[in-house]
């Protein structure tokens, strides 16, 4: 870096330049700001939310508690569901009847493992059930 100090003979020149070192910074911080904060608004999860306007079923449909206790065990309606094919078969079950599907009310443990509902509602899900629901949240709220 060097200083203008003006010359021997008394003639100075004024400096005109304009620094642009600090507004680089200020300009490659702000770019940096933006790069970081641009993945977390765009994170979104899609729902399937229902139609606003629709009309209630006239006949009730069929309901299904499918519960997830603590250790992993998974209950159809009370009765134990020994493994996960057993399990698929009821939800192929359920696919198969199209737009008249029965609701599958997923009950949670409040110790549940997450990896075990997600495996449950993704396999749900891949099948084609749509009409699925959560149910005791009041154990979560405290």
């Amino acid at each position: 870096m060097a200083m203008n100090v003006g010359s021997p003979g008394g003639d100075q020149d004024v400096m005109v330049e304009m620094n642009t070192t600090p507004l680089i910074d200020v300009m490659l911080v702000l770019l940096v700001m933006l790069i970081i904060t641009i993945p977390i608004q765009t994170h979104a999860v899609k729902l399937n939310m229902p139609n606003p306007n629709a009309k209630p079923p006239t006949i009730p449909p069929v309901v299904h508690t499918l519960a997830v206790d603590f250790d992993g065990s998974i209950t159809w309606d009370g009765q134990a569901v020994p493994n996960m094919r057993d399990l698929d078969s009821r939800f192929l079950q359920v696919a198969q009847q199209g737009d008249n599907q029965d609701e599958i009310h997923v009950s949670p443990n409040r110790l549940a493992k997450y990896d075990t509902v997600a495996k449950v509602l993704a396999d749900a899900s891949h099948i084609g059930v749509k009409k699925i629901g959560f149910t005791g949240e009041e154990q979560y709220i405290q």
